[in-house]
């Protein structure tokens, strides 16, 4: 199903049904405030296995990153913090950074992997963060990539959905996505290393 959500002000009927879709351990396809992510609820281990097949990969060799509303509740998922990081997650979020820090042992369980880091985000996309809020806990995101050597990332729904329209039970049409993903920043050694640097200037808020 390709379905229409607006970013400002995204309709409630529209997100519920995301949401059950997710709930009976469903695929979607989502807008980010980079690129149109892949994902499910994390707490269905049978959708984040059908991801990885999606993408041709094994769960434990995922990289997958946990969408989230806000903070509120990263303190289930990633170790705790120090100050300085926790001061740069609320100047940078929500924001088109993909935060990698150490993960809690729930994580693991999570992902049938032995992850030991998580990579946080909060997108500055309305759509995207609506779905977490109403679901009550984060879902996984990966890129959805272009066959096309030049355009790395898709970019128009419409063409997402006739590429995946087989594979996954929601392509949500949120507008055209960027082609530009999310700037990494590892944060497990005490410093914030920029391991791709992708959209968004971490420098602005350090």
């Amino acid at each position: 199903m390709l379905l229409k959500i607006y970013e400002k002000n995204p309709s409630e009927k529209a997100l519920q049904q995301v949401v059950e879709v997710l709930k009976k351990g469903g695929i979607i396809i989502y807008p980010t405030d980079t690129i149109y992510g892949l994902g499910c609820d994390i707490t269905n281990q049978r959708a984040i296995e059908k991801i990885c097949q999606i993408r041709g990969i094994k769960p434990e060799k995922s990289n997958f990153s946990f969408i989230c509303y806000d903070l509120s509740h990263i303190s289930d998922f990633v170790k705790p913090i120090d100050t300085s990081l926790f001061r740069l997650l609320k100047k940078a979020l929500p924001g088109p950074f993909t935060f990698i820090m150490e993960a809690t042992s729930k994580v693991p369980r999570l992902l049938s992997s032995n992850k030991k880091t998580v990579g946080i985000r909060v997108p500055d996309n309305d759509i995207a963060r609506e779905i977490v809020r109403h679901l009550g806990n984060p879902i996984i995101s990966t890129s959805i990539h272009d066959e096309d050597e030049i355009i790395e990332y898709s970019t128009d729904p419409e063409l997402i959905y006739e590429k995946y329209r087989d594979r996954v039970d929601i392509v949500i049409d949120g507008g055209y996505g960027g082609n530009l993903p999310s700037t990494v920043v590892d944060c497990t050694s005490g410093d914030f290393n920029i391991i791709r640097q992708g959209k968004g200037d971490l420098q602005e808020f350090l």
